[in-house]
């Protein structure tokens, strides 16, 4: 069998994916090994809101987002070559939301639900609300650009440049949405063991293979920055 070489489009994917990786795991590391000092930062309540939400930010940028990042400005690559556009904008995020509804079920069901509030699950979001001006605005501001447009688009650029490597002729099988599915469950420990878990491990897997095929339908990734800014964290 004859290995065909590489192409110079398929080496340049190669390496910005291995950048992604690289970025994305080592960031992971780094937080993981001092999680300890982090946690006790973030929740002192002595140091100021805007510091600790800009220490969080830096953590978690560093891990969804900073990769594809450093891609963009070394590719001189725009975030709007990545399906940042208005048109199909409506019906990208209708169909994303229909990509939640199994997960709002599965909460509702195990009685997970109390409230909403997007970004709730944000430790400093309640403490930034209550906030005065601006303090409050500018706090919100980088949770909402971090937790909520960075930690979607990193799955949307990082399934393009998949997708655009090893491309596939059948759309429902997306090899970007797989990977990308499969690292959000490993990452957020996702894995089910009991029948609860398997089945919250299936919903979750609806959502982020779901918008990633829907952004490839529509050339539209507002969808998937909606799922993480309006409901991924706020249940």
């Amino acid at each position: 069998m004859i290995m065909r070489k590489p192409t110079i489009e398929q080496k340049r994917l190669n390496v910005d994916l291995w950048i992604i990786l690289a970025t994305t795991f080592a960031a992971l590391e780094i937080c993981m090994a001092f999680q300890s000092q982090f946690n006790n930062i973030v929740k002192d309540m002595h140091i100021h809101i805007l510091l600790r939400t800009l220490t969080a930010a830096i953590c978690q940028f560093s891990i969804a987002g900073l990769g594809i990042s450093i891609v963009a400005i070394y590719r001189k690559e725009s975030f709007f070559s990545h399906g940042l556009r208005f048109k199909g904008t409506l019906k990208s995020i209708v169909f994303c939301i229909l990509c939640f509804v199994p997960h709002i079920i599965f909460l509702a069901a195990t009685k997970q639900i109390t409230s909403y509030l997007p970004f709730q699950s944000v430790w400093m979001t309640k403490e930034a609300l209550s906030s005065g001006f601006p303090v409050n605005s500018v706090t919100m501001l980088i949770i909402t650009t971090v937790w909520g447009f960075f930690e979607g688009f990193n799955y949307v650029v990082i399934s393009d440049k998949i997708n655009q490597r090893y491309p596939s002729k059948n759309r429902l099988l997306n090899w970007g949405a797989i990977f990308c599915a499969v690292t959000c469950i490993l990452i957020h420990g996702m894995i089910g063991v009991t029948l609860e878990g398997f089945i919250e491990m299936l919903t979750v897997i609806i959502i982020i293979y779901g918008m990633l095929i829907i952004r490839e339908i529509t050339g539209n990734a507002w969808g998937c920055i909606f799922i993480f800014v309006f409901l991924w964290n706020a249940f």
